[in-house]
Order: structure tokens, then C-alpha cells, then sequence
């Protein structure tokens, strides 16, 4: 069962495809073996790890792939409560009902929001060169120390990338929620 309108194809073909590979391919690139090259003290293991711990509680691929994820689930039951009573795709937009329980798989916009928030607040918008780690919990004789970030300006592009892509998602769920809205009230005639 596709979505009822052009935008809605679209957001799924973006969000199915275009986001998801950006995600898989290029997040591996920049993300795949940075912990390998994080390094605070070359001859110290465990320092390297407390700190890139601290630095990296949840690294960016798995907070996206669990987005997505998670906001796939509304428009999910959706889809399967129309096959599960074999909605035809012209009786999405007819009945009041469909329309406004499709118009609540669009709560995806809520879960997109705040996802976008964590990830300002988890990650920032840019990745420093150099890591201040705290490892007064290892009783070093020192409290601080610096670490290098590998490949920081890579992870900053991909950061602004996975921005834009939930910016773009929510645009694209607001236009469809616009459209629907227009047609049941009439200013739009259905297709």
C-alpha cells in the first residue's frame, strides 16, 4: 500500500532510500573505525577508551538508524492496519476515519522533532580536532588530558547531512499534512 499523495511517495522513497544509504554508506566511512584511531595516550589503553567513552557515549550511526527506526513505527501501523482491512488507496483521503488515522501516522513529525533535539544535544554541530577528557576516575596523575578526534571535519559534513535529511522529512510530512487537509476541506480536488 503506497502513500495517498505525490509528496508522500516521495518522503518514503527519500526517507527508503536516499537517507537510509547516506546513513549505511557514508556514516561507515566516516564513523566505521574511529575508535581505533581516537587517541588521548598512546601507551595507555584504558585511557584511550575511558575518554573515548566519555567523548562518544552513542556514536552518530546508531542514534540515526535507531531515528529512523522509531519513526518509521507510526507510519508502519498505518500500513498495516490498511492491508489488515484491505483499505483501497482511493479510500485513504474518502473517509474520515482513514484520513485521520493516517493524519496520526504523521506523529513521526513529534518523534523527528525530538530526535533532532537529542541529537543537537548529544552531538553538537561541529566536531572539534582536540577531545578534553576528564580521567580523574582512572586516578591518573593528571585529571586532564587531550585527545586527537580523527577524520573531525568528515563527521562535521556528515552531522550538518544527517540534519538536513530529518529538516527535509519534516517539511515533507508537513506538506502532506497541508495537502490532506486541503482536500478534505475541499480546496484541492481528489485525483
Amino acid at each position: 500500500l503506497r502513500p495517498p499523495t505525490v509528496i508522500g511517495q516521495f518522503h518514503t522513497l527519500f526517507f527508503g532510500s536516499v537517507r537510509t544509504f547516506f546513513l549505511g554508506v557514508l556514516g561507515f566511512a566516516a564513523y566505521g573505525n574511529e575508535v581505533l584511531h581516537f587517541s588521548c595516550d598512546p601507551g595507555k589503553t584504558e585511557v584511550n577508551l575511558f575518554c573515548y567513552n566519555q567523548f562518544r557515549p552513542i556514536t552518530p550511526q546508531v542514534f540515526c538508524v535507531l531515528q529512523l527506526v522509531i519513526v518509521l513505527v507510526p507510519g508502519a501501523f498505518f500500513h498495516l492496519y490498511a492491508a489488515c482491512r484491505s483499505i483501497r488507496q482511493e479510500d485513504n483521503l474518502q473517509k474520515s476515519f482513514y484520513t485521520g488515522f493516517y493524519i496520526f501516522s504523521f506523529s513521526r513529525i513529534i518523534l523527528e522533532a525530538v530526535a533532532f533535539r537529542l541529537q543537537i544535544q548529544l552531538f553538537g554541530f561541529k566536531v572539534n580536532a582536540i577531545y578534553t577528557c576528564d580521567v580523574g576516575a582512572l586516578e591518573e596523575k593528571f585529571n586532564i588530558t587531550r585527545c586527537m578526534v580523527p577524520e573531525h571535519f568528515e563527521k562535521t559534513i556528515f552531522r550538518i547531512a544527517m540534519y538536513t535529511f530529518t529538516v527535509i522529512t519534516v517539511v515533507l510530512c508537513v506538506a502532506e499534512i497541508f495537502k490532506i487537509s486541503c482536500r478534505r476541506l475541499g480546496f484541492l480536488k481528489t485525483q
